[in-house]
């Protein structure tokens, strides 16, 4: 025996959908046609149809009453669930066709930018719910943060930096500080001048960016001499190990006391010295949309959390040079 497969297909509009939906939610022909806003003979018209196209009575009318068939019950429920999915569908395909969907993957340092990282990202996923945000933290060997070979499209990054065609903005400077060992002759003062910290030994990164490693060894204040560097290592969490064995000092951030406090550190200010300038960057030529939405998600954010941006910029209590 066989079975024409066209007999078993039923084309049915979405139009008639919504409308039947409409007058089982209302159970009344003149509510319905209210709430679609077209008039009440259009909607019986395309209910008749409906019911022509599936070959069943979805209702029962009356003068007095509307009321659903078995057949109506069950149509009902697919109905609503098709819509629904219907109406995902149309707006994922509107949402790629604005580039509201996909993934962007945000490169960053240790760190990150801060106390405004949570708000930065919390915030772009409000406003674009439909664009899933990769991270990925970044060692000393890349402070790109994985711009540099395409891996990230965008990047919380320490300037300076080398890599070619990076651009960047911009979002706040913060202090530098020493990283001492507890028993440094230095960890009980309040403050290190700069030209001291020069001639100290000191443990550094490992990176072949020279820009970004000069920042680190204070070469901005040392008067083309040397760096005396004792050792290099590949993460922040390794240098502070390196600094609490008591083999080298290290120059960080002073958000460092907050993130990444250690019993074998202390954390002194350095004065005079250039801040760290962390920025928000991405590779020149590929500004693509989402891109740009982060870009100004992170600007407004800056801009708007000007008591959390202060609180960066001026980190440290009085008691910061107690132990941690």
């Amino acid at each position: 025996m066989s079975v024409h497969l066209h007999s078993l297909v039923v084309d049915v509009s979405s139009r008639k959908l919504r409308y039947f939906v409409a007058v089982a939610e209302e159970l009344h022909f003149s509510r319905a046609a209210n709430r679609l806003y077209v008039t009440q003979q259009a909607l019986s018209k395309q209910i008749r149809e409906l019911e022509g196209d599936i070959g069943v009575r979805l209702l029962r009318r009356t003068t007095r009453s509307v009321e659903l068939t078995p057949a109506g019950e069950a149509l009902l429920t697919a109905a609503r669930q098709s819509l629904a999915a219907l109406d995902v569908g149309v707006e994922a395909a509107r949402a790629a066709d604005r580039g509201e969907s996909g993934t962007v993957k945000l490169g960053f340092v240790i760190g990150a930018a801060l106390e405004l990282t949570s708000l930065i990202v919390a915030e772009f996923g409000r406003r674009h719910p439909g664009i899933r945000l990769d991270m990925r933290e970044y060692g000393f060997a890349d402070p790109s943060a994985g711009l540099a070979d395409g891996s990230s499209d965008v990047a919380l990054v320490r300037l300076p930096i080398s890599a070619p065609d990076i651009e960047s903005e911009p979002l706040f400077v913060e202090p530098l500080v020493a990283a001492l060992p507890s028993g440094h002759r230095w960890a009980g003062r309040t403050s290190i001048p700069v030209a001291e910290m020069a001639g100290e030994p000191l443990v550094v990164g490992r990176t072949e960016d020279a820009a970004w490693r000069g920042q680190w060894t204070l070469d901005a204040h040392r008067g083309g001499d040397a760096a005396r560097v004792v050792t290099l290592t590949s993460s922040h969490t390794e240098e502070m190990e390196v600094v609490a064995a008591g083999r080298a000092c290290a120059v960080t951030v002073a958000g460092a006391a907050r993130y990444t406090p250690h019993a074998g550190v202390r954390y002194v200010p350095l004065d005079g010295a250039c801040g760290s300038t962390l920025a928000v960057a991405w590779r020149r030529g590929h500004l693509a949309a989402a891109v740009e939405w982060f870009l100004q998600v992170t600007r407004e954010v800056g801009a708007a959390e000007t008591a959390v941006v202060s609180s960066i910029e001026r980190p440290f209590p009085s008691t910061h040079n107690q132990p941690l």
